[in-house]
């Protein structure tokens, strides 16, 4: 099932918040109008009783009964539209007005019970004319005579008539404030989410050679800046991955190009005569070495690959960092004696991870500091425990100081502080940014430094145990 549009979706929202809004408004003031108009009625009614309790007070005597159609239509006058009934004792209609319309039976019925005060009205039809009702038991000033029973109604036609008309206006008016109101809401939403399609207008632009765009902050409203500076963001991160990308692909295909050239000459000049089986085998020999060489170039960028992709997932065994450094200077005694360079280590620590991995780490930065490091001169490996829990290992040799433009730059893939330096079969180029990985899958930062003629690098890990 297709996702509606947001814009959809608030429109939806709006007009239904709008329609429970004017329906309540509406069906309000309905009532109100219409409570309105009974409570008038009411106060209309008990007036008129009030007035003809007054009116039968005054009949001490049955003769008096004669007076009272007298007495009512001159105290009633001014009172339009009222019909009242008075029923005496034995059932006597004493008072009836010319257009008094009352159900037969009530009157007969309520006759028999005690009344006191005036009952609820009710509305009746009656003639195609609508009336609300009372009625009440009233006392005649002739002793030991029941009290009368008094019927009073008014005619609420017109009231219907003008509740009927407002109740048209009010249907119409809501339904005119319901479509305006989603035309209303559907324009503030388009309005609303004009930045979001102008981040799809540039989405949709960008291009291998188009991710220097960026979204001006300044044209979006507060409620989306966030989502602009995510998306400015990451188009700067993908400028800079597909730049990395780009140099990585050229350095690749130029450190590549060199061990396969080499293949090529090497057995073009061996085909070009006729050579003894010797020759043959020194030529194998060579070409084994570039294919050693082709070997771990690409068992390098597969880890790399695969550390790019978050696929490292290192051991968590306890390591100990001086017992694994003290491996590898009896691994590289015999070069380290070939160059007269000394290895010296201070310090001890622990950390969690893969010994392999941390093993190989450390062997590339030792491997990198023999290989620039002078005759007669020292590295020295310190290890300690940091006031923060974390574990520090570092690396330091002489050497010419590095610039801080190349600092930053030691552990991209193949690229050499010194340009015009050939690459030779000593290394691939990428044991630095393979120790980087490593130490960033153990949760640990890397970092390198040169000043006053010596060269540093530093690595924090956490803390194999509470310190």
């Amino acid at each position: 099932m297709r996702t509606r549009s947001v814009t959809f979706r608030l429109t939806l929202f709006f007009s239904a918040v709008s329609t429970a809004v004017l329906l309540s408004v509406g069906y309000l003031v309905g009532a109100l109008v219409e409570s309105h108009f009974i409570e008038q009625d009411l106060n209309e009614l008990d007036g008129t009783i009030e007035l003809v309790g007054n009116v039968l007070a005054k009949v001490n005597f049955r003769s008096d009964l004669d007076l009272v159609p007298q007495l009512l239509n001159d105290a009633l006058v001014g009172f339009p539209g009222l019909s009242i009934k008075i029923v005496g004792p034995e059932g006597r209609i004493l008072f009836a007005s010319s257009d008094a319309v009352f159900a037969d039976t009530p009157i007969e019925d309520q006759s028999n019970k005690a009344l006191s005060g005036p009952r609820g009205p009710v509305v009746r039809e009656s003639g195609g004319h609508a009336f609300r009702e009372t009625v009440a038991a009233l006392p005649l000033g002739i002793a030991g005579i029941p009290p009368a029973r008094v019927l009073v109604a008014v005619n609420i036609d017109h009231q219907r008539d003008f509740m009927a008309a407002l109740r048209k206006i009010l249907w119409l008016s809501i339904a005119a404030g319901i479509l305006l109101t989603g035309l209303l809401a559907w324009i503030a939403a388009r309005r609303g989410l004009e930045p979001i399609r102008r981040i799809a207008v540039l989405a949709q632009g960008i291009t291998a050679s188009r991710l220097g765009h960026r979204l001006p902050p300044e044209t979006v409203p507060p409620e989306l800046l966030d989502l602009a500076s995510a998306f400015n963001e990451m188009l700067a991160r993908l400028e800079d991955s597909f730049r990395r990308l780009s140099d990585f692909s050229s350095d690749l295909a130029h450190e590549l190009r060199t061990p396969v050239g080499n293949l090529v000459t090497e057995t073009e000049v061996a085909l070009s005569r006729a050579r003894s089986a010797e020759e043959y085998r020194e030529v194998l020999y060579s070409n084994l070495e570039e294919y050693n060489r082709l070997s771990r170039m690409i068992g390098d960028m597969l880890f790399l690959a695969k550390a790019d992709n978050g696929l490292i997932v290192p051991r968590q065994e306890r390591v100990d960092l001086a017992a694994e450094t003290q491996e590898l200077f009896t691994f590289y005694d015999a070069l380290a004696e070939e160059k007269g360079v000394g290895l010296v280590l201070e310090g001890g620590g622990a950390i969690l991870g893969d010994r392999l991995m941390i093993r190989r780490a450390l062997s590339n930065l030792l491997s990198n500091a023999l290989r620039y490091t002078l005759r007669g001169k020292l590295v020295n490996v310190s290890i300690d425990r940091l006031a923060s829990g974390e574990t520090r290992l570092a690396i330091e040799n002489p050497g010419e100081d590095i610039a801080t433009e190349h600092l930053s730059r030691l552990f991209d893939r193949f690229y050499r502080v010194d340009a015009s330096r050939q690459k030779t079969s000593e290394g691939t180029g990428l044991g630095l940014p393979i120790t980087k990985s490593i130490v960033e899958a153990h949760r640990g930062a890397i970092a390198a430094s040169s000043a006053n003629g010596a060269i540093r690098f530093e690595i924090r890990f956490p803390a194999a145990e509470p310190a």
